[in-house]
């Protein structure tokens, strides 16, 4: 189902809860509003639907891909980016890493680790940082 998008910075701020396997419908709400709004996002974290949970939905490399409670565990190559957001007006400074090494959940909720590069590492981090209630 597609949900509006939370602009509340109050909301926002919130550091996501751990999701469980009972959200799993808000990975497809994620899913649904991510492709429905294709042209100007890439990637979504829960919170960005109004659900205080780790989840996030993000384009990896032309299909989406969903991670419950990511953390990043390892960087390198850090440098600065501008960000914009569908929940926050305008752009944003934020510092990034060109290879993040990620821990999280997949759908079934068996663990999984993988080392992401480039523009996709940069979506990942954008949405983990709303995770932990990191306004971008």
């Amino acid at each position: 189902m597609i949900r509006d998008i939370c602009k509340d910075p109050i909301l926002l701020a919130r550091k996501g809860e751990p999701a469980v396997p009972a959200d799993l419908p808000v990975a497809g709400d994620l899913l649904d509003t991510l492709a429905h709004h294709k042209d100007g996002c890439v990637g979504m974290a829960a919170n960005m639907i109004g659900v205080n949970k780790r989840i996030i939905a993000f384009d990896n490399q032309g299909s989406y891909m969903v991670m419950f409670n990511p953390e990043i565990i390892k960087q390198s190559g850090p440098y600065d980016a501008e960000e914009g957001c569908l929940s926050l007006a305008g752009t944003r400074p934020a510092k990034r890493w060109t290879v993040i090494k990620v821990r999280w959940q997949n759908e079934a909720f068996q663990p999984r680790v993988k080392t992401f590069t480039g523009w996709t590492a940069q979506i990942i981090q954008h949405e983990i940082d709303h995770c932990n209630g990191v306004l971008i």
